[in-house]
């Protein structure tokens, strides 16, 4: 491969649970308010399945309203300068926002060491590297895991918004990132833990679909169309320079996939 485009939450840094918790908070605080005085209690987010299902990877509005259909709420959309009071899909997300911001300055952002090993074994073969991710505070969460002179190129929400870049699961972050990089997607591997990104991949036609498997399990990576799936990100550096997804071997959580 000649890049290599990571996703930030659960693929570099250990923040997929701060992202859970700030959407549970939040969706449980607009269910509540909508069920007061139903006669039939409203069914709170679920920190696994519902997380997986409409909000992993995504941009922070898709998943609000994503999530709220998932249980018959339609909210006006409002505009992203909506501050977080407001019962509009913007105004929930910039809610969970808050949220997630307030946990992050609680303390530390962690790194995989695994992912951090293999991103520099990477760079050590000339072969640049970006982040790809939904979230707009993806610059503070790689200075607080001390990442940021990991990466060539950073693909975040503030960047998809100013260039008007579909979210995952479409392909449009992934290619702006291999394009800014020079790399056409058919040599570029794209690695996720998401279903979202996952899927993101293999909609761009990416030489390689990396699933990292976390929190969701392999099989549903592959049925996303995963090429390799790995529990961490060292279990490849035996073969950095060399994978490619049409000759890639079985690796320790599942075969490659194509």
């Amino acid at each position: 491969m000649d890049a290599w485009l990571f996703d930030l939450d659960g693929v570099l840094t250990d923040t997929a649970r701060v992202h859970a918790a700030a959407w549970k908070e939040t969706f449980d605080e607009v269910l509540a308010r909508r069920g007061a005085g139903l006669a039939v209690a409203v069914e709170p987010f679920d920190l696994v399945g519902d997380y997986q299902r409409f909000v992993d990877g995504k941009p922070r509005y898709d998943g609000v309203r994503d999530f709220l259909a998932s249980r018959g709420i339609e909210l006006p959309e409002g505009s992203p300068s909506d501050p977080p009071a407001s019962e509009t899909v913007c105004g929930v997300g910039n809610r969970k926002n808050e949220f997630v911001l307030h946990r992050l300055g609680a303390g530390a952002v962690a790194a995989f060491p695994g992912s951090v090993t293999f991103v520099e074994a990477v760079r050590r073969t000339g072969v640049p590297t970006a982040v790809v991710s939904a979230s707009e505070n993806c610059m503070a969460v790689l200075r607080s895991a001390g990442i940021t002179g990991l990466f060539d190129v950073v693909v975040d929400g503030r960047v998809a918004a100013g260039h008007h870049l579909a979210g995952k699961p479409a392909p449009d972050t992934f290619l702006w990132a291999a394009g800014a990089l020079g790399v056409p997607a058919a040599r570029a591997a794209v690695v996720e833990d998401a279903l979202a990104g996952v899927q993101a991949g293999q909609a761009g036609e990416f030489g390689l679909v990396v699933g990292v498997a976390r929190s969701v399990s392999p099989a549903q990576l592959v049925a996303a169309g995963a090429d390799i799936v790995v529990a961490d990100l060292a279990e490849l550096l035996g073969r950095v320079g060399r994978v490619d997804a049409r000759r890639a071997g079985a690796t320790a959580t599942g075969p490659a996939h194509k």
